[in-house]
């Protein structure tokens, strides 16, 4: 089990990848806010305490895999892969740049740390299936991690992936569904319910375990779940708030793809600072 003080990191890390994410889509006036919020436990969790991964080896044939399938959500991605160390966090103020490598949609053969180019919403599952097939085949002992968005898994490609997954055992593979329920035209109620997604994963052979996406040690313990889960595929569906962290953006379809004026930038920013002060009293305390 997780310990108090590494969860409390954890937490600080995340809430500072928010705050960078922010940073990142006002400069470039373009980019995902609502949905790369909502991760950011997730990635922190996953990049700093779960994977076995060597940024200075980022191609490593036996590191732990993941895939962003929810791919428009970069700015998340890409602050947490710059604090683990992947590149020069200088970099991320040059996020969408024309000249830059860091662009809205993640890409492997530029960006050090993402193992598959994503952005067409419904793809990244499938791939995911296909690199823990493959560690099965070649009796490697990686693990596959894979973030879905609650609105992507409308997409029937998802369906078929999980199909495949589930006929394979594929133990190795974790799925995440980021189950904050909006999308970029409302709910997911709304527009094409996929619930219960639970009872939809079971059917086609998945353990289920269930999290909340933005308190650490629930993270971990469903992580743990996932991995102490024989002979077949586990999904986590995360409960989270897409927006999280800013008043005005929160459970909010207006910030899918928005990026904030001046005067929406400074709320956000304060709150988003005041966030990442206590998170860091809290690590401290613990130290």
């Amino acid at each position: 089990m997780m310990k108090k003080e590494q969860a409390a990191q954890l937490k600080w890390t995340g809430a500072k990848a928010r705050r960078s994410a922010l940073e990142m889509v006002y400069r470039a006036t373009s980019g995902h806010l609502g949905g790369s919020f909502s991760i950011c436990e997730l990635l922190a969790t996953l990049y700093f305490d779960r994977m076995k991964i060597d940024p200075t080896a980022p191609k490593d044939p036996n590191r732990d895999r993941f895939v962003l399938s929810k791919g428009h959500c970069t700015p998340a991605l890409y602050s947490i892969l710059a604090m683990r160390g992947y590149f020069p966090e200088e970099e991320l103020g040059r996020f969408r740049d024309i000249d830059s490598f860091l662009s809205g949609h993640a890409e492997m053969k530029h960006v050090p740390g993402v193992d598959m180019s994503t952005g067409s919403l419904g793809q990244g599952l499938s791939v995911s299936v296909g690199m823990a097939l493959a560690g099965k085949m070649d009796r490697k002992d990686y693990r596959v991690y894979v973030i879905l968005g609650d609105g992507e898994i409308q997409e029937g490609q998802i369906w078929e992936a999980a199909m495949a997954a589930g006929n394979y055992g594929l133990d190795n593979l974790c799925v995440i569904v980021d189950n904050n329920n909006i999308q970029i035209d409302g709910t997911i109620e709304e527009i094409m319910s996929p619930y219960p997604i639970d009872a939809k994963f079971e059917a086609f052979g998945f353990h289920v375990t269930r999290c909340d996406g933005h308190d650490i040690m629930s993270i971990d313990a469903a992580l743990t779940e996932a991995e102490e889960t024989k002979g077949r595929p586990t999904v986590v569906i995360a409960k989270t708030v897409k927006g999280k962290g800013v008043s005005f953006m929160e459970n909010s379809n207006e910030w899918h793809g928005n990026d904030p004026n001046k005067e929406q930038y400074e709320q956000a920013a304060a709150e988003l600072d005041r966030a990442v002060e206590e998170a860091g009293k809290e690590a401290e305390s613990h130290e």
